[in-house]
């Protein structure tokens, strides 16, 4: 038995919506996808390893749809889950066992923009040239505002929740677009989420015992 064959169920048709045909992999993405952001909203652990497994989906998923950014994405977003795994259970310093929500920094913004413009033309470069993408530019965006998203969820930086709905916004037409209707639907759940997301976060942040918490001895 080979990998394509235990694979091969999962990309069988589910269901069928507006009469285009949904797969398990894209059903299971939906469901491991939605969890996952409502337990990043919450601030809870176990949001490390549900996204694990949708990132395993959405590589299939993606790879099958021509959307090759997006899958290698996957790959990048399951060590950066690892990454940030660790830092929320280590990365609080001494004396706590929680990393807190804070602001993202000016050193950081000012090399997360660089690092997403260089990503972003970067990538279409690549897409244009080495693939048979039809969407490049709009592959290439959703990736690097992803990746820098990414970033601040691990460090728990609460704009981090602003670079997903920059992402969303583009990732609900453009899911739509390669009929992935599912898909988008479900970006359309995660937008409403990181919305709920920075609500929670930046009330976190602005608490009063939170503020007390940190003025030094």
């Amino acid at each position: 038995m080979t990998i394509a064959d235990i694979l091969d169920p999962l990309q069988q048709p589910l269901v069928t919506v507006l009469d285009t045909p949904v797969s398990w992999t894209e059903v299971l993405g939906f469901g491991s996808g939605a969890l996952c952001v409502w337990l990043v909203a919450r601030q809870h652990l176990a949001n490390w390893p549900i996204g694990i497994a949708n990132n395993l989906f959405f590589v299939l998923l993606f790879t099958q749809s021509g959307l090759y950014a997006d899958a290698g994405l996957q790959i990048v977003f399951i060590a950066l889950a690892a990454y940030g795994w660790w830092t929320w259970t280590h990365g609080g310093g001494p004396g706590t066992a929680v990393l807190p929500v804070r602001r993202t920094t000016r050193t950081e913004w000012t090399w997360l923009l660089a690092a997403g413009v260089a990503g972003t033309l970067g990538l279409t470069l690549l897409l244009s040239r080495a693939t048979d993408s039809t969407v490049p530019f709009w592959d290439a965006l959703t990736t690097s505002l992803s990746l820098m998203a990414t970033y601040g969820q691990c460090r728990k930086r609460v704009e981090s929740w602003w670079l997903w709905i920059a992402a969303d916004l583009v990732y609900i037409p453009l899911y739509a677009y390669k009929e992935l209707y599912l898909t988008s639907l479900l970006y359309v759940g995660f937008l409403t989420l990181c919305v709920l997301g920075l609500r929670g976060w930046s009330r976190d942040l602005a608490s009063p015992r939170r503020a007390d918490a940190e003025v030094p001895a």
